[in-house]
């Protein structure tokens, strides 16, 4: 007997990103370049704050926002940090960047809604999307320097458009949007009825100038996603913050509260003491990623893939349209014979074919190693 579920959840498939790591994951001796998980420890002063928040049996329900110290630490932060106003009654501490991510799009989408974002994208929305009954309307950006332009959204834009969504440092590609594009995205939707969806994960991560969000210019309209995973080296935590005006953060909160009830308890003492003490606790992770990127840069154009440089997070995005296989085929190989794992573009959606997306979150040692294998490989006839 075959009981009924829901169709669209029949739809969607598991993380491409995931499928191709669980593929690969049994071979022995691979050097993996695929997950996008710092690999520096937490930092010391947050575990101990975390063992303390045990210690004194900071182990019950928060209020269903999040505990207001941490929710006021978040915006002290991203007002030093970004300058931008958020209020206590503003953000809700949410279970990681992604929880953030289904219950703001749950709370703002309807049946036929559509949203548009650039490609290749990191592979997480298109589900929630589409679990929202919206359809996702995907930008290519691979002529634009993966850069989701103004000039771009605007011929998309219908009456259906409930959304836009901005990731950006990008996973997959690692680039970043100027003060002037922003601005000019900015333009094109103010007065609009189309939110923003900014996904800041990577905020802490940006190489050259400082981390700009679009809520500078559309506090009212924009989302604000962002989280400690990445900046703290805090992924196993699962703490996010979702900022917006105090009306529509009423609405998420109830979607929220009937989701989690509230974020983990012990994990929004750590984060508080993320955001405080470890306010800049990214600073040296960021140089490494830096310097991580820039031998990864130079070691792929050296070895002839054609790539752009990112400028934060730590993906890079080089093109293999050059070695006549899919991308899929591309790593496959690559896995078997060269003992080095990437992902395959198309887990970016269609417009990922014909790249990989390298992580540099790994030591110098491995990318050496990883890289060597790679140019071994490229010599020896990937062609």
């Amino acid at each position: 007997m075959t009981l009924p579920m829901n169709e669209r959840v029949q739809h969607i498939q598991l993380s491409g990103i995931r499928q191709f790591f669980n593929l690969v994951s049994k071979e022995k001796d691979m050097i993996s370049l695929t997950i996008g998980q710092p690999d520096f420890p937490t930092p010391d002063h947050i575990k101990e704050a975390t063992k303390r928040a045990l210690d004194e049996q900071f182990t019950s329900y928060t209020h269903n926002a999040g505990y207001v110290p941490l929710r006021e630490a978040a915006c002290r932060f991203v007002e030093t940090k970004y300058n931008l106003h958020y209020t206590a009654d503003e953000v809700i501490v949410t279970v990681g960047a992604s929880q953030a991510l289904d219950i703001a799009f749950r709370t703002i989408l309807t049946e036929g809604s559509e949203v548009i974002l650039p490609a290749p994208v990191y592979p997480g929305y298109e589900p929630i999307i589409r679990l929202c009954g919206a359809t996702p309307v995907y930008v290519d950006t691979r002529h634009t320097g993966f850069k989701l332009l103004a000039e771009q959204i605007e011929p998309l834009m219908t009456e259906r458009t409930r959304c836009i969504v901005l990731p950006y440092p990008s996973n997959p590609t690692g680039m970043t949007l100027s003060h002037d594009e922003l601005q000019q995205i900015a333009q094109l939707v103010k007065d609009k009825p189309i939110w923003i969806i900014s996904d800041e994960i990577y905020s802490e991560l940006v190489f050259t100038g400082n981390h700009q969000s679009i809520a500078t210019w559309l506090p009212d309209q924009t989302i604000v996603i962002n989280g400690v995973s990445k900046s703290h080296a805090m992924t196993g935590f699962r703490i996010g913050f979702l900022f917006a005006r105090k009306w529509i953060i009423e609405h998420m909160l109830k979607v929220h509260q009937y989701n989690v009830s509230c974020a983990t308890s012990i994990s929004q003492r750590a984060a508080l003491e993320a955001l405080t003490v470890g306010m800049n606790d990214a600073h040296d992770m960021k140089k490494q990623y830096a310097e991580r990127m820039s031998y990864v840069y130079e070691r792929l154009r050296a070895i002839g893939f054609d790539v752009q440089k990112p400028n934060g997070a730590f993906y890079i995005f080089p093109s293999i349209a050059k070695f006549h296989h899919s991308s899929f085929d591309f790593a496959l190989q690559l896995a078997k014979e060269a003992k080095v794992a990437v992902v395959p573009g198309s887990a970016f959606s269609t417009y990922g074919e014909g790249y990989i997306r390298i992580s540099y979150a790994c030591a110098m040692e491995e990318l050496q190693k990883g890289l060597d294998r790679i140019e071994s490989y490229i010599k020896k006839g990937a062609r």
